[in-house]
C-alpha cells in the first residue's frame, strides 16, 4: 500500500486551468475551453480536445501538458503534437473499444507494430511528448511506458525520400512539368482566367521556393524597384525568415532578386494594395502583399489583414488546379503543393552544379544538414528521351498549344507574308512550315520556340518530322558530352513537335478516308 502511495505522489494535483493563457508570442486564449482556437502570427491553431478518444481525466492532463508547450514553444509544434496524440488515441481506442485513460507499455508496443516505414516517425514525436508529460508529473503516462520509450530506438521522420525517388506526387517537378506549369500559368493570365494576385503568388513559389508562411508575412513595402548608377532597373523583395528558432515572422529578412517581368507586376500589385488600404491602416505600406478578405478578429497586431500560411497555400493550389495541367509521368492532373516548388528549386540548383551552401542559402536553412539529399538525387533527375518515348509521352504532356492548319489559307494572318515561319535547316527551298498568329514583335527563336506557343499554326504538310529528328539528334549530341542539364533544355519542345507529327498523321489519315 505504501508503495502505491509513493508511486502516485509524484503526480501533480490537476488544478483548474487559468481563464486566460498566452502563447510564447503573446496571443491570449482560454485553455479551459474544449477547443483552443486562435491566430498565432500567421499560423491558425485549432485543437479540439472534445474529439480525443480518451477519458475526461486524461484529456485534463493533456491540456496541462500541451499548455506547457504552447507557452514555451511554437504553436505549430504544439499542433503537430496534438495531431500525433489524436492518431495514437484513436488507434488504441479502436482496439480496446473504449476511451483511453493512460499510456501503457503494451499499447505502445502494439502501436509501434502498426506503423509503416513512412509513419514510424509518429512514435518519435509521441516519445518526446510522453516523456515530457511524465517529467511534468501529470497523470496519464505510466513509469513503465517511459522506461520502454527510453530503451527503444526510434527512427526520425524520413528525410528526402520523395526527392531521392523523384516521387511524381510529392517530389520535385520534372523540367517538363515545371515548364508546363509556367506555360499554362502565362496563358491563363493572358486570357483573364486567373487574377494578378494568384499569378504573382504562383510565380513567387516558382522563382524563390520559400515557405507559405514567408509569403503570408509579406507586406507591400517589402517590394522595391531600384535604379542603379548605370541606369539598370532591378527589382527586389525582402523575404521574412520564418523558421528560425525564437524569431517571429518579421524580425529578420533576406533580399531576393526578381526577374523584371514579374518585378514590374509586383510593383504594380503593391501599389494597388497600398491604395486599397488608405484609410484602413495608419500606414498603408504596412498592408499585406496578399491580403485576406476582411479583417481577422483573432489576428495579432500588425497581421490583422494577413492571410494565414495555410490559406495562402490553398490559394496557390486553387490557382494552379484551374489550369488542369497533366503530368507526363502519370497521365493524371499534376499534384500541386507548395512543398513541391521548394523541392524543385533545390533540385534544379543541384542540377546546375551548385553545392550545399548555395542550396541552403536558397532554401533559407541555417545549416546544410538537410540539403545533401538534393546533391545525391542529382544524377537521375533527367530521363532519356528518344523518338519512341517522345511519341508515347506527347499526347499526355500536351505541350503543343497552337492550332494545326492545312495551309496558309487557314492562318490567322493569311494575308501577311511576315507571319510565315521558315527555316533552311528543315526545307532548303525556304517553304514555310507554319504561320504565326501573333500580332506584334516576338523575340523567341523560330521555329524551335514556336511549337509550345499558343500562336503557332503549323501546316499539315510541314517538315515537322525533320524538326523532331534534329532536336533528338541535338539532345543526343549534348548528352554524349555529359551535359544532361543543357541536353534536356528542349525536352518539352520535343514532345510538342512529336504531338504535331502525330496530329498531322491523324489528319492525313482522316482526309484519305474521306477521299
Amino acid at each position: 500500500m505504501s508503495k502505491l502511495v509513493i508511486a502516485e505522489s509524484r503526480y501533480h494535483t490537476l488544478t483548474e486551468l487559468p481563464q486566460f493563457a498566452k502563447t510564447r508570442s503573446g496571443v491570449e486564449f482560454d485553455p479551459r475551453s474544449d477547443r483552443w482556437v486562435y491566430r498565432d502570427d500567421l499560423y491558425s491553431v485549432s485543437l479540439d480536445f472534445g474529439k480525443l478518444h480518451a477519458t475526461a481525466s486524461f484529456v485534463a492532463s493533456a491540456k496541462h501538458v500541451l499548455l506547457w508547450y504552447v507557452e514555451r514553444l511554437s504553436s505549430s509544434h504544439a499542433s503537430n503534437l496534438f495531431d500525433r496524440l489524436g492518431h495514437y488515441l484513436k488507434t488504441i481506442s479502436i482496439w480496446r473499444n473504449a476511451p483511453i485513460n493512460e499510456i501503457t507499455t503494451n499499447d505502445l508496443i502494439n502501436y509501434k507494430a502498426s506503423l509503416s516505414n513512412a509513419t514510424f516517425w509518429y512514435l518519435g514525436a509521441l516519445s518526446g511528448l510522453f516523456q515530457q508529460w511524465h517529467r511534468l508529473g501529470y497523470p496519464g503516462v505510466t513509469d513503465d511506458a517511459v522506461a520502454f520509450l527510453r530503451e527503444i530506438r526510434i527512427k526520425g521522420n524520413p528525410k528526402g525520400l520523395a526527392v531521392l525517388t523523384h516521387d511524381p506526387i510529392y517530389g520535385p517537378f520534372t523540367d517538363i512539368e515545371f515548364q508546363s506549369i509556367q506555360a499554362a500559368l502565362d496563358g491563363a493570365y493572358c486570357r483573364g482566367e486567373i487574377d494578378l494576385e494568384g499569378y504573382l503568388l504562383a510565380y513567387l513559389f516558382m522563382l524563390l521556393g520559400q515557405r507559405p508562411i514567408q509569403y503570408a508575412a509579406l507586406k507591400v513595402r517589402d517590394v522595391e524597384r531600384v535604379v542603379t548608377k548605370d541606369g539598370t532597373t532591378i527589382y527586389t523583395i525582402q523575404i521574412p525568415r520564418a523558421k528560425q528558432r525564437d524569431r517571429l515572422s518579421r524580425e529578420d529578412f533576406k533580399t531576393r532578386l526578381i526577374i523584371p517581368q514579374i518585378g514590374e507586376l509586383l510593383i504594380q500589385h503593391a501599389a494597388d494594395i497600398r491604395e486599397k488600404f488608405h484609410g484602413l491602416l495608419p500606414d498603408p505600406s504596412e498592408a499585406p502583399l496578399f491580403p485576406m478578405r476582411g479583417k481577422s478578429k483573432g489576428a495579432p497586431a500588425g497581421f490583422e489583414y494577413h492571410r494565414t500560411a495555410q490559406t495562402l497555400a490553398d490559394l496557390l493550389e486553387r490557382t494552379l488546379k484551374k489550369l488542369s495541367i497533366v503530368s507526363e509521368r502519370t497521365g493524371k492532373p499534376l499534384h500541386i503543393t507548395a512543398t513541391r516548388f521548394r523541392r524543385t528549386l533545390a533540385t534544379r540548383a543541384a542540377m546546375e552544379g551548385h553545392g550545399e551552401l548555395v542550396i541552403a542559402e536558397l532554401l533559407d536553412h541555417t545549416d546544410t544538414q538537410n540539403v545533401g539529399i538534393y546533391i545525391e538525387a542529382r544524377p537521375e533527375i533527367v530521363e532519356r528521351i528518344d523518338r519512341a518515348i517522345a511519341f508515347h509521352m506527347a499526347p499526355i504532356a500536351q505541350a503543343f498549344a497552337g492550332t494545326l492548319i492545312r495551309d496558309e489559307s487557314e492562318a490567322t494572318r493569311c494575308d501577311d507574308p511576315t507571319s510565315r515561319i521558315c527555316d533552311p535547316r528543315f526545307d532548303p527551298t525556304m517553304r514555310p512550315l507554319a504561320n504565326c498568329g501573333k500580332h506584334g514583335f516576338c523575340g523567341f527563336a523560330a521555329p524551335i520556340a514556336c511549337y509550345t506557343c499558343v500562336h503557332f499554326e503549323p501546316w499539315l504538310d510541314g517538315p515537322h518530322e525533320a524538326v523532331l529528328e534534329f532536336l533528338l539528334a541535338e539532345r543526343e549530341r549534348l548528352a554524349s558530352r555529359g551535359d544532361m542539364r543543357i541536353a534536356s533544355i528542349n525536352d518539352r519542345t520535343i514532345l510538342a513537335v512529336a504531338q504535331v507529327v502525330q496530329l498531322c498523321e491523324a489528319q492525313r489519315g482522316q482526309y484519305g478516308r474521306n477521299g
